[in-house]
């Protein structure tokens, strides 16, 4: 059992301030791990939990598993504090814990909380008064009081209790969204605003203080719940424009219109457009999941969010209209997909990243594989891809050689290592999903 320990609101600040409080992130991950450099180089000690043991002996080894996150930046953390472990026992040395745990659907499109709720349940009997938890992973509204916040309460020996106003004993929680952008390099992440909305007064006052070390801007909202609408409105206003601008190009291609063109003069118009792209799918954690994060959540409420349900709609079935131009490109060479060899290129959700996240091209390589090609994929990202949560693939990189073996090669990301010229001067057949061919001129070449 942990030992009790009660530190009071002014205390807690005066340690944020003076860079003396401890400082606990659990999930070592695309978010988890950025955010704990961050902390690291306002002079935090940062200690990273996470469950898998290779992450832990990795960065307490000095190394990175993130090909944007270089050694020396972990090697830097280090001197500061920084390290990583798998013991959940520590939480109790902790003055603040911040979530960042992966927030993935089920096979039926539902939210999966479990790394959430398995968090909470590990960290909640180490905790103590005036510590402060906070939620980061992206969820639906409700989220944070209705499990984060019980889950706590009842899976401590010490009967405590989450505090609500500024006199109450307990510990402190609350929801900050996170807002990474992996791959972005215009936007420093300490330029990002950093919204907050806590479990009352002092837990928003408190994660103000402590994301204000690390970030220009913060933004407090009323309630946890709003910060968690908060995240979902943003992925999900690009969800819908990106859905809008995918089904504007299978209707420009119908009318022999480059949809590229048109959105490049759209954005000349220096108000009241935002450009969009269209593409083979959606990818990344957020923007594919969080529609039907908040239309499973305004079920509870009797409401229909039908515009976001279409806009999911129509970004699931790219994937397949990709098949659909690769069967007709095939088909002018008189060939099938069945018996076909495909080369994608690139596995990663968007360019120059190292994430495999809810990518396209995870499904793309599945539908071509039950349609009887033969596939080979190359990413300079991922010299091999095995398991994952909804994928089985099992393949490792295949050399950009001898591209003329292949039926098509299809580019489903557009890493800025590929030489595109090259590439369609060498195949018999390319699909371009990405517009990556722009200004080369071809009969090879399949814009989709």
């Amino acid at each position: 059992m942990t030992a009790k320990a009660t530190i009071s609101l002014t205390e807690l600040k005066k340690k944020v301030e003076s860079r003396q409080a401890r400082i606990g992130i659990v999930g070592m991950g695309y978010v988890g791990l950025p955010l704990a450099l961050l902390f690291s180089e306002e002079r935090f000690a940062v200690t990273g939990f996470d469950i898998e043991e290779r992450k832990v002996s990795t960065l307490n080894a000095g190394g990175s598993y993130i090909v944007r996150i270089l050694p020396a930046a972990i090697q830097k953390a280090k001197k500061s504090g920084f390290h990583a472990t798998t013991n959940y026992a520590d939480i109790a040395k902790m003055d603040a814990i911040i979530i960042c745990v992966p927030t993935p659907l089920n096979e039926y499109h539902e939210p999966d909380l479990s790394y959430v709720t398995g968090t909470v349940e590990s960290i909640a009997p180490h905790l103590h008064e005036g510590q402060l938890v906070i939620l980061e992973s992206t969820t639906y509204p409700g989220t944070t009081e209705e499990i984060v916040v019980p889950l706590i309460e009842n899976g401590n020996h010490h009967n405590l209790k989450v505090a609500r106003t500024l006199d109450d004993l307990g510990v402190h929680v609350a929801f900050s969204p996170e807002r990474e952008d992996p791959g972005n390099e215009t936007v420093a992440r300490h330029d990002i605003p950093k919204v907050v909305g806590g479990c009352g007064p002092a837990a928003s006052e408190l994660a103000a203080a402590f994301y204000g070390t690390i970030f220009r801007r913060v933004v407090p909202v009323s309630s946890p719940s709003a910060a968690e609408m908060t995240k979902l409105l943003e992925n999900i206003y690009r969800c819908v424009n990106i859905a809008l601008v995918n089904e504007l190009k299978q209707l420009c291609m119908r009318m022999g219109i480059d949809i590229h063109e048109v959105i490049d003069a759209a954005k000349t118009k220096p108000f009241g457009f935002q450009a969009f792209y269209p593409g083979p799918g959606l990818g990344g954690h957020c923007i594919p999941i969080d529609p039907f994060y908040l239309s499973w959540k305004a079920k509870q409420f009797d409401f229909r969010t039908r515009f976001i349900e279409l806009a999911g709609e129509v970004n699931i079935n790219m994937p397949y209209f990709v098949i659909d131009q690769l069967a007709d490109g095939l088909n002018r060479n008189r060939k099938s997909i069945n018996g076909s060899k495909i080369l994608v290129l690139g596995l990663a959700y968007k360019r120059d990243i190292d994430d495999l996240r809810e990518s396209p091209s995870l499904t793309i390589i599945e539908l071509l594989r039950d349609k009887g090609a033969e596939v080979s994929y190359n990413d300079p990202f991922f010299p091999k891809v095995g398991h994952g949560r909804h994928y089985a693939l099992n393949m490792t990189n295949t050399p950009l050689e001898n591209l003329g073996q292949y039926d098509a090669v299809m580019i489903v990301t557009d890493h800025t290592s590929y030489d595109y010229r090259a590439i369609v001067e060498q195949s018999q057949l390319v699909i371009d999903t990405r517009n990556a061919t722009k200004g080369i001129e071809s009969p090879k070449i399949v814009h989709c």
